[in-house]
């Protein structure tokens, strides 16, 4: 069986990583895509020849010619600029807006029937942004937010109780910045309710952690931002479609009424599947969790508005 193609735009830290990773995993061949046509260049060479020491026969290109990511399978977009310490994702939104337009505008010409993962933030304006500039499905455009900030919030968890964070069960939902939404009431350790381990003051602080962990390495890096987390997450994503796992993972997707929210990408549990978002699911939170979730997406909502009106961009 041929393998799939996956495009990652951007060879940055977290684009080449996830590239990396994609490769190390014989998940698919891999084009990686930057304005600095050497970077991407070099960053290949370096990742392909790293491919037989792991067992790997994928192949990896580098260019900044959209002209070879034709036909990809999914294309995954993490270029843009990072947040700086203490820049929000907010202040992103313009800048990477026009950013995320031109790239939507060369994967509908490039790869029409592409699947697109973003991880460009603000993340789930920019999910809505591709899904607009595109023209495509809704089941076919997604973010990645919910599966990152998930195993942060499971990390911390483990941490606190000094246990492994593969015996944690917990999701984070909402969007992806200070109004993420992790649920408490589902979070079990061994099946046992984390309520039950640990106090609400312990609770909360992994809360602030959880909202505040892309912010913390930030700050620990001085410069730059996260990257090893963010790329095993979003391959994380890729690998469901193109196994056609049906995984259940917390991702931005495009609500149409469900938990009472409209016409925004947020972050919610939906299966992935090799259509890409196969369904969203919707289960009854409790009356807080759903609460903060729509107060989340009001937030969104908001930041979507605006930047509506900076580039024009038709409802």
């Amino acid at each position: 069986m041929s393998l799939k193609k996956v495009t990652v735009v951007g060879a940055g830290n977290v684009g080449a990583e996830a590239a990396n990773q994609i490769l190390s995993r014989e998940l698919a061949n891999v084009v990686l895509i930057d304005k600095f046509g050497d970077l991407a260049k070099g960053k290949a060479l370096d990742i392909l020849t790293s491919a037989s020491l792991k067992g790997s026969s994928s192949n990896i290109i580098g260019s900044d010619d959209y002209s070879m990511t034709a036909d990809s399978d999914i294309v995954i977009i993490t270029a843009g600029l990072p947040r700086k310490p203490g820049m929000s994702r907010e202040e992103l939104v313009e800048a990477n807006g026009k950013i995320i337009s031109e790239i939507a505008q060369n994967i509908k010409v490039f790869s029409p029937n592409a699947i697109i993962i973003m991880v460009t933030n603000p993340l789930d304006v920019m999910t809505y942004l591709a899904y607009k500039v595109s023209g495509f499905a809704q089941s076919k455009v997604m973010g990645m937010a919910g599966v990152l900030d998930t195993v942060r919030f499971k990390t911390f968890i483990a941490e606190e109780l000094g246990v492994t964070a593969k015996d944690v069960n917990a999701m984070v939902l909402g969007g992806h910045g200070d109004e993420m939404v992790p649920l408490v009431d589902c979070a079990t350790v061994s099946g046992i309710p984390l309520t039950q381990l640990m106090d609400m003051d312990a609770i909360e602080r992994i809360i602030e952690r959880t909202k505040n962990g892309g912010a913390e390495v930030v700050s620990l890096l001085k410069t730059g931002s996260a990257y090893y987390a963010p790329a095993a997450s979003v391959v994380e994503m890729a690998e469901s479609i193109i196994k056609n796992k049906k995984s259940i993972l917390p991702v931005s997707v495009y609500l149409n009424g469900e938990y009472g929210i409209n016409d925004i990408y947020l972050g919610v549990p939906a299966i992935l599947g090799k259509n890409g978002i196969e369904k969203v699911i919707e289960f009854k939170p409790g009356a807080t969790d759903l609460k903060n979730l729509q107060n989340s997406g009001k937030v969104v909502k908001e930041t979507i508005d605006k930047l509506e009106k900076t580039l024009s961009i038709s409802k």
